[in-house]
């Protein structure tokens, strides 16, 4: 089964992107019908990029595009191999990454910042947020003190639609990719032990120093 797997995600990603092949994102992109999602074409391209490039266990995979407010439900999880948006729901970014949008990211210590990239998922335990599941970090000096600073995937009480009525954006986590409290065991359900998960912006810094993301985001 997991050979299967593995084989079946190495022919739904390409680590190189050559010019014959360079549209076969775009048709990706439109077998999951996401044109409707408000998953940007530019973060799923470089999803598909990455992803390309690191060893998964599961055909699962999420995407936390920060290039949205967070009062759109901007956390998608695909399934590669079927072909199908599995999930789509609200994320919270960490307090000192911005207000309604995410602008600012660390890797660093007690910075209340999200960390944008590449992560694999690994398991749970039961923590102050209840059921948890832990991040590892892929990318150095980017995000790899992740698991070090306790960033995980957890449910919190701000993630919700009546706080976004009440004041116009989500809570914000300690850094932590959060998620509602009603819907974050389906989720980590879905992706714990070796799943993808990638959280993007159009940082520019970022995007030019990834050691995943070899080629810029082109559309036209």
């Amino acid at each position: 089964m997991l050979k299967s797997i593995v084989l079946s995600l190495l022919l739904f990603f390409t680590a190189e992107v050559p010019k014959e092949t360079a549209r076969t994102w775009e048709a990706e992109y439109d077998s999951f019908g996401l044109s409707g999602s408000g998953l940007s074409k530019e973060a799923f391209f470089y999803a598909w990029q990455g992803f390309g490039k690191i060893s998964l266990k599961h055909s699962v995979v999420a995407i936390a595009d920060f290039s949205q407010s967070s009062t759109r439900k901007r956390f998608y999880i695909l399934d590669m191999v079927r072909h199908k948006l599995l999930y789509q729901t609200y994320v919270a970014h960490g307090i000192n990454s911005g207000s309604e949008f995410a602008t600012r990211f660390s890797n660093r210590e007690s910075s209340n910042q999200s960390s944008l990239g590449f992560y694999r998922t690994l398991g749970t335990y039961q923590g102050k947020h209840g059921l948890s599941l832990k991040l590892e970090g892929l990318e150095k000096g980017v995000n790899d003190l992740a698991y070090q600073r306790a960033i995980v995937l957890h449910g919190a009480d701000y993630v919700s639609e009546s706080f976004i009525r009440q004041t116009g954006r989500l809570g914000r986590s300690f850094g932590c990719p959060a998620v509602s409290m009603a819907e974050h065991k389906k989720l980590i359900g879905l992706l714990k032990g070796g799943a993808g998960l990638f959280l993007y912006a159009p940082s520019a810094d970022y995007l030019s120093h990834s050691p995943f993301l070899s080629h810029p985001y082109t559309s036209g």
